[in-house]
């Protein structure tokens, strides 16, 4: 099957909707499938205020017809609501062609922590955009239920996997921190709450490993904090196995790919009682959800790492890709 998937988020920015694309996009090659990213490195654009990771596309709308209709696809997949995505979206609708998309990020209260817009008004916008949408998928159930309960229709589960072969326990040796070692990873930026992991009272180390506009704020603020910037595939891994808990700031995250990278290195995590970690955490013990992120992070300290490592081991790519493909939907 040929699939279009229609992207704003793409390399060189790191983050969990581009390693789940990237991803899945290997494990359906893998499976038989031919697959056509449409991304932003492909059009003109310009860097987005504020958040100069991110590129900002325009006139777009010819050349991406153009690509989508020489690929002949079986199914088109628009994953982000942006200037790409918009343009996916008019070229579906006005040739009558069924598409899907993915409710990967809490848009509306990152809008609303950024430039102070309303999110009531960025959530309208947000239905009218998935509106047609013939399956609108999400990476957790309490997602699933609380778009539903603001109007967002044809929802369906899409699950994420993670790397265990790559993220695995390894040597702690590999930091030479006081410990323990409290870790962050992802993007350095003001939805992702950095602050209150920072602000914390904890013994040992606090580590970030990340890029984004806070960085060099928060640097000048947390002089006693470590910041190593972004970090991947190898190098990244060594940073989770090395430390002792995974702290996970967010209040916004519809599912987090780290959790499930610091689990399969053998990390707990200590996280708030919200959408994403109540979902990937449950009831399993390996974290600690707590409205107090202090408390959480030096309980979490005494939970195994094997088994923060065995719960890992139940999330698998391939999976998550094989429901992906359950989702697809014909174009005619």
């Amino acid at each position: 099957m040929n699939v279009v998937i229609v992207t704003d988020a793409w390399h060189p920015q790191v983050n969990g909707v581009v390693r789940t694309l990237d991803t899945i996009g290997k494990e359906l090659r893998e499976l038989g499938h031919a697959i056509r990213y449409v991304t932003p490195d492909q059009f003109a654009g310009f860097a987005c205020p504020t958040y100069p990771e991110i590129r900002l596309c325009y006139g777009v709308r010819r050349k991406l017809a153009r690509m989508i209709d020489a690929f002949q696809p079986c199914a088109i997949h628009i994953a982000t609501e942006g200037p790409l995505g918009f343009a996916a979206r008019r070229y579906c609708t006005r040739r009558r062609i069924a598409f899907t998309t993915a409710y990967h990020t809490r848009f509306p209260e990152y809008v609303h922590a950024r430039f102070r817009i309303p999110a009531s008004l960025t959530y309208a916008l947000l239905r009218w955009f998935h509106g047609r949408s013939a399956r609108v998928m999400t990476a957790t159930e309490s997602l699933r239920a609380d778009l539903a309960g603001r109007g967002f229709r044809n929802l369906a589960c899409w699950n994420r996997g993670v790397d265990i072969d790559l993220f695995q326990p390894r040597d702690k040796a590999f930091l030479r921190l006081p410990r323990p070692v409290f870790l962050y990873v992802g993007r350095v930026a003001v939805e992702k709450n950095i602050e209150d992991f920072l602000d914390l009272d904890l013994p040992g180390s606090k580590l970030v490993v990340g890029d984004g506009p806070q960085l060099n704020a928060l640097r000048r603020r947390f002089p006693d904090a470590h910041f190593v910037g972004a970090m991947h595939g190898e190098d990244l891994a060594r940073f989770y196995a090395a430390s002792d808990v995974f702290v996970f700031p967010s209040r916004t995250d519809t599912f987090g790919l780290v959790l499930l990278e610091a689990l399969a290195s053998g990390l707990p995590v200590a996280a708030y009682p919200v959408t994403g970690p109540q979902d990937v955490l449950g009831s399993a013990g390996v974290g600690v959800l707590a409205h107090n992120l202090g408390e959480a992070a030096r309980r979490a300290l005494a939970i195994p790492s094997d088994e923060c490592r065995r719960f890992a081991l139940q999330f698998s790519w391939r999976a998550s890709a094989e429901q992906f493909l359950r989702n697809l939907q014909p174009v005619h």
